[in-house]
């Protein structure tokens, strides 16, 4: 995804921003109204609220898929940073640049 926007986490949505403006660009509710921790991940952003998380459509916030996480609880659901994400890609690009 472009360095266009933020997608942020608030009172059970996630909400798209423009960088640049401030301007809302999407917002989706999702299953609560609690604290909403948010990773995007190229152009999936995933979404956590209420023991469940959410993968949405980075441009339009269309959730794509969620998953209940059965018999875990209603707690916090921390998700990856960009910068683990940006690692384990670079890992993998200097992988197969050295043959292993």
């Amino acid at each position: 995804m472009g360095e266009d926007r933020v997608i942020i986490g608030i009172g059970g949505h996630a909400v798209a921003l423009d960088v640049a403006t401030g301007t809302e660009l999407w917002r989706t509710k999702l299953k609560s109204s609690g604290v909403v921790t948010v990773a995007v991940l190229g152009k999936r952003a995933l979404a956590a609220t209420g023991g469940e998380v959410f993968c949405l459509e980075a441009y339009t916030g269309r959730i794509l898929w969620q998953n209940k996480l059965k018999g875990l609880g209603l707690g916090l659901v921390t998700l990856p940073g960009t910068d683990a994400v940006d690692a384990t890609a670079h890992e993998a690009r200097r992988r197969a640049a050295t043959g292993g």
